[in-house]
């Protein structure tokens, strides 16, 4: 891996008009305010969004939950995540660990790790260039003006946060004690949407 490393922050989760129930990771450099936009699951999506937003504990451990765990039970401490690759429309992703182990992941993995264990996250300068060329040409994924999602498990359309009457009628503290709720039910989807509704009334 060759190339200055690029600094980057978590600037937003959205529905993605592509592929079919995937949702936008929106990356931002910190400097230059480039911006990187990744498609990924709605898994890794909600696993991100309950790590940034600090929700409740859920009563089991996620699947990044248990990892970062394991990692810390083994003394491993993960040092960076780079975003080193782009091929073909596909980003590439490396977990460096104290010791100059180094592992490949999925983006997606490897910032739903960073976001839990606080670590930096960067891309290579080449990597934020390509992916600019990209979204000239009309390669990258594009971000939905008016975001929607789908059922994970049924591919049936839900409607987004601002649309579900029952989340627009509740007050803040029943969003709250419903995002309880979902988490201790370990209802993800739900609990994303509940989440997205809160951030939009700030």
């Amino acid at each position: 891996m060759s190339g200055a490393l690029i600094t980057l922050t978590v600037k937003g989760l959205t529905y993605s008009e592509r592929p079919t129930g995937a949702y936008a990771l929106l990356l931002e450099a910190e400097v230059d305010k480039r911006r990187l936009p990744i498609v990924i699951g709605a898994f890794e999506a909600q696993a991100i969004a309950i790590a940034l937003d600090k929700m409740s504990t859920p009563p089991r451990p996620m699947t990044h939950d248990l990892f970062a765990q394991a990692l810390s039970a083994h003394g491993a401490v993960l040092e960076r995540v780079v975003i080193h690759a782009l091929v073909d429309g596909v980003f590439y992703a490396q977990l460096h660990f104290e010791g100059s182990q180094v592992l490949d992941a999925r983006p997606s993995d490897a910032v739903a790790l960073a976001v839990r264990l606080d670590c930096p996250m960067y891309a290579t300068d080449e990597v934020m260039v390509q992916a600019g060329l990209e979204a000239e040409q009309g390669a990258a994924p594009k971000l939905p003006k008016e975001p929607r999602t789908r059922s994970a498990a049924t591919g049936a359309k839900a409607p987004a946060p601002a649309e579900d009457p029952a989340l627009a009628r509740a007050t803040r503290d029943e969003l709250e004690a419903m995002l309880e709720h979902a988490l201790v039910n370990e209802d993800y989807e739900l609990a994303a949407r509940i989440r997205d509704e809160l951030t939009q009334r700030g």
